[in-house]
């Protein structure tokens, strides 16, 4: 794979795990607010933005898997690590709604 076809793929992932990450923080908005629904409603959308951002991982990991060279600079770090800590997040968020929705 050309460093094009890398960046890219890095900037895709930064794109949707982002957006992922603005609907997390707004599910958290909405709780604070009792907003419950809303809340559910932004968090599946975090999800669906993360499967976009997962499906351009996995083009990489299956090009590599098949032998292409990749070659992995600093914009792939920090796709990797800015898609894990929003996963991670909205996981976080999952069980914060719970527990409002419990206590509240």
């Amino acid at each position: 794979m050309n460093p094009e076809d890398i960046q890219l793929a890095a900037f895709e992932i930064i794109l949707n795990s982002g957006n992922a990450r603005t609907s997390v923080h707004e599910a958290f908005a909405s709780m604070r607010e009792s907003d419950y629904d809303k809340a559910a409603q932004l968090l599946e959308s975090s999800n669906e933005e993360l499967l976009l951002a997962h499906q351009a991982q996995t083009k990489l990991l299956q090009n590599y898997a098949s032998g292409v060279e990749i070659k992995i600079e600093i914009i792939m770090v920090h796709a990797q690590d800015h898609l894990m800590t929003t996963m991670t997040l909205r996981e976080v968020a999952l069980e914060m709604l719970a527990l409002y929705k419990k206590v509240g």
